[in-house]
């Protein structure tokens, strides 16, 4: 499948002008949220061997989070992720940090192939339950079958459910499919290495703030909070929730 390169591809450029498309590209991602209930966020993890390394870090990472939209009062999280031998599992949706934080640092990383497309379909599967407003994924690589992924990316984009890709690394056939998913869902893509743990961090917490409660929601929980979430909150202060 080839895709032509669109406002959504993000090219590999230096930090601060990765960092700089994709807020853009958050800006102009319109916000889905449900006539009723809560914002919802899906939050993806290979568990693949690879990921062992910075699997800590990235626990940390996720832990600020959802400890920065908790005082929001609108958001659940589910946390996903595969592992070993087709193995994927999926936490209950949770309401808490608290209560989330332990399942992440219970999982430990096993050798196997990536399911990016069986987390796709799963997200499908969810959201047409109810509603997902956003799915951010964090990954290094992908060994699938990469026109079968987008096509599942692209029902999952005809959904309204914006994927945000967090791609840890280089290899250059996840990058590709990472931001052909970005494009097919209006979601954004961005590169990150151990070297920008921090900028992760913020940018993770403004796509949950983001989820949660649209422009408004990241407007106020903006202030006093990192560059990156105040370039957000910056961008998107002149358009409509």
């Amino acid at each position: 499948m080839m895709m032509a390169n669109d406002k959504r591809d993000i090219a590999a450029k230096g930090g601060n002008a990765e960092v700089q498309d994709f807020l853009n590209k958050l800006a102009a991602t319109p916000t889905a949220h449900a006539a009723k209930g809560r914002g919802r966020l899906l939050f993806a993890m290979d568990a693949t061997a690879s990921r062992e390394p910075s699997w800590d870090t990235a626990c940390q990472i996720q832990g600020d989070m959802f400890a920065q939209t908790a005082a929001l009062g609108g958001l659940d999280v589910q946390l996903a992720y595969y592992r070993g031998y087709k193995d994927f599992r999926a936490t209950p949706w949770i309401s808490s940090s608290a209560d989330l934080i332990p399942y992440m640092t219970r999982v430990r990383c096993l050798g196997g192939q990536t399911q990016v497309e069986r987390l796709l379909r799963y997200a499908v599967r969810e959201t047409t339950k109810q509603r997902i407003n956003a799915l951010v994924f964090v990954g290094d690589c992908l060994e699938e079958d990469v026109d079968q992924v987008c096509t599942v990316a692209g029902e999952l984009g005809m959904l309204g459910v914006p994927c945000f890709l967090f791609h840890e690394g280089l290899e250059p056939t996840a990058s590709r499919a990472f931001k052909q998913i970005a494009t097919l869902t209006r979601g954004a893509y961005c590169r990150f290495d151990a070297t920008s743990a921090a900028q992760l961090r913020d940018l993770l917490a403004a796509v949950a703030v983001y989820a949660a409660g649209g422009r408004k929601a990241l407007s106020d929980f903006s202030q006093g909070k990192a560059q990156a979430v105040l370039q957000i909150a910056h961008q998107m202060g002149s358009k409509p929730s």
